[in-house]
């Protein structure tokens, strides 16, 4: 006589939440003070706002943009105001930082949506794998968010996880 195959997964309670579900799906585009900057090191105020003054935003219209500059350079604070100050009429979001920066900010904010109220006493999987790179930030701040509320977090997969929280 064969054993039924079991799949313990399944029918277990645990509650499956990908990081991934709340990637960032406006892209990105870049605003670099660098390409303003004379021999990538000085920036020349005149120069500077004659630039701004005369180039097309148009194209960050609607684009969330990330405002860095990235060589090292001593740049003034008013410059990279000044640069906000034009983009905002035009771009949707304006965020400081590089892209990846940017990236996690916008993934930080999504992840705001989640009611932690619905994973009351419940075990949560915190899904570690997949496609997409999910910075380390998601991570943290999907722990602070359950922990209070939860029975229990583990991450990875139903079928492996590593467990990480647990109320006494």
């Amino acid at each position: 006589m064969e054993e039924e195959i079991v799949n313990k997964v399944a029918q277990s309670t645990l509650i499956t939440l990908d990081p991934a579900d709340f990637f960032p799906a406006e892209e990105i585009e870049i605003f670099d003070l660098k390409d303003y900057l004379f021999m990538e090191q000085i920036l020349k105020e005149k120069d500077y706002r004659e630039a701004l003054k005369n180039f097309d935003w148009n194209v960050y219209s609607n684009k969330t943009v990330a405002v860095t500059c990235s060589v090292d350079a001593i740049i003034p604070l008013w410059a990279y105001m000044l640069a906000v100050s034009y983009l905002q009429p035009f771009a949707k979001n304006i965020f400081f930082g590089n892209k990846e920066e940017v990236l996690t900010k916008l993934f930080l904010r999504n992840t705001q949506q989640i009611n932690p109220e619905v994973f009351l006493n419940k075990r949560v999987v915190l899904k570690g794998c997949g496609d997409k790179k999910i910075p380390e930030e998601v991570f943290v701040e999907l722990t602070k968010m359950l922990r209070p509320v939860v029975k229990s977090i583990m991450f990875g997969e139903p079928c492996s996880t590593v467990p990480v929280f647990k109320k006494k």
